[in-house]
């Protein structure tokens, strides 16, 4: 049985907090962050909950392979075997920049509402 992976073991950097200076480029006192820092961070926060995404559908897939045995005309054998992950990390990435499960847009909002955007 395998242990479960949390997003900080995936990628040290995948919900890293964006500095509050970058969000404060307004006058002071403003509560709107700078328009251009915003889409910023927008379009970080975007790409990294589809990253996140790719990563957990990547692990689902690893484990819907992990019985699936490799034998029989077409098989790969070891080979097979040895790429697998390989290939269920390009199957995750394609299927969360497709639209994936709906999974990057909750946790894109939800960054966006820790980093006091909506």
């Amino acid at each position: 049985m395998s242990t479960p992976i949390s997003p900080a073991t995936l990628s040290p950097t995948l919900l890293k907090p964006v500095p509050t200076a970058e969000l404060s480029k307004a006058a002071p006192g403003a509560l709107t962050p700078d328009p251009e820092a915003a889409d910023r961070i927008r379009a970080r926060a975007k790409d990294t909950a589809q990253k996140f995404e790719g990563q957990f559908l990547s692990f689902m897939f690893a484990q819907m392979f992990e019985g699936v045995k490799t034998d029989g005309p077409f098989g790969g054998g070891h080979g097979e075997e040895m790429f697998r992950s390989l290939m269920t990390d390009a199957m995750g990435k394609q299927m969360a920049r497709s639209g994936g499960i709906g999974l990057a847009d909750t946790i894109q909002r939800e960054m966006l509402k820790m980093q006091g955007l909506t």
